[in-house]
């Protein structure tokens, strides 16, 4: 065993993780960035809420249900045209980017949704009692509450992304899914699997571990 760990390519390996990290840190940022407002404006839009738009939420709602619907590995492909049109590339960690990101906003928005329902509807009919608009309500009572509910949502979104990093290597997109599907699967390099799961199971542990303890540490409940 010793011996087969020793031969592997580790550089090869090292390269790919790094290229995980770089499609994962990419892919949330960008996912936080639009996931954010597309929960907070379908809370808003809901029934009984500070914008009460029942056909406005529905189109929106079913526009996000359509995108949470489609499977990813699906989705990777219907998008290779926006893809190139996007970043002029669809291999790699560049053109694996767009369609993470496209894959991820709606189920973060719908977590953030989720974390803003949690919060207490005193807190808004305080807001309104004091005179405070509907975005100083949002910036300054619904979003500091739920904090940690979204910090708790990214934390559940940044796992999933690992998972999605991990099937763009079905198209080239780089990192330790391809890296497990050239050799591990299509080289029967079973050792270059493993690594390769091994890696991405201690990513998801340490993403995990660092998603609760900024939950604990911000939740003063």
């Amino acid at each position: 065993m010793s011996e087969i760990l020793l031969n592997m390519d580790w550089a090869e390996i090292g390269l790919a993780s790094a290229d995980t990290l770089l499609m994962l840190g990419g892919a949330l940022l960008f996912t936080g960035l639009l996931g954010l407002p597309l929960g907070v404006l379908l809370f808003l839009l809901d029934r009984g809420q500070l914008l009460d738009s029942p056909r406005a939420y529905g189109l929106l709602s079913l526009l996000v249900n359509v995108l949470r619907s489609l499977p990813f590995v699906i989705l990777l492909i219907l998008l290779i045209p926006f893809t190139l049109a996007v970043t002029g590339t669809s291999l790699g960690v560049a053109g694996a980017i767009p369609p993470l990101v496209v894959g991820a906003t709606p189920f973060f928005a719908r977590l953030v949704e989720a974390a803003l329902r949690g919060v207490d509807r005193g807190v808004v009919e305080a807001g309104q009692a004091m005179g405070a608009s509907p975005r100083q309500i949002v910036s300054q009572a619904l979003l500091p509450e739920a904090l940690p509910g979204i910090l708790s949502a990214l934390t559940v979104t940044a796992i999933t992304l690992v998972g999605y990093t991990a099937m763009s290597g079905v198209i080239g997109g780089g990192g330790l899914g391809d890296l497990a599907i050239r050799f591990g699967y299509q080289r029967f390099q079973t050792e270059v699997m493993l690594v390769t799961v091994a890696l991405l199971l201690i990513l998801v542990q340490l993403l995990q571990m660092l998603g609760d303890w900024a939950v604990r540490r911000l939740n003063h409940r």
